[in-house]
């Protein structure tokens, strides 16, 4: 495999990490949004819809991002590895780090270092059972 092939092939995968984040999104932008219909429908409960919508998608946002970032990786890695490109991708991270942190802050209400450690499909699968154990309206 000669070097442009690899560059090419390596780019390829960097778009295809990018095309799955941007379908994690849309995918869990519809199932959520779908969710918490049925969810204020079986309860009648618009609070516990939105928790739902908002910790459910924020959950999808958080698994977006770390898909984003490995997407990057390759990209500065194995595509161009030149010195700038790993200073902007530090950047990059930093920045996905901080809104990583801040959606964690908001989905749970306390700061990541007083929990342990979780996923953002991890966030969304609880965010998905919570509402499924809710009691319904009769």
């Amino acid at each position: 495999m000669n070097e442009q092939t690899y560059t090419e092939a390596m780019t390829f995968v960097a778009m295809v990490f990018e095309a799955l984040a941007a379908a994690v999104l849309l995918i869990g932008l519809i199932f959520f949004a779908v969710s918490s219909i049925r969810q204020w429908i079986r309860t009648r409960s618009g609070q516990s819809a939105y928790r739902l919508m908002r910790q459910g998608f924020g959950g999808v946002l958080l698994l977006s991002l770390e898909i984003l970032v490995a997407g990057d990786l390759i990209r500065t890695v194995a595509v161009a590895p030149t010195l700038d490109n790993v200073i902007v991708l530090g950047i990059i991270v930093l920045i996905r780090t901080f809104l990583s942190f801040s959606l964690e802050i908001e989905i749970d209400g306390v700061p990541p270092w007083r929990k342990a450690l979780v996923s953002g499909a991890s966030v969304a699968s609880t965010a998905q059972r919570k509402a499924n154990s809710e009691p319904t309206a009769t």
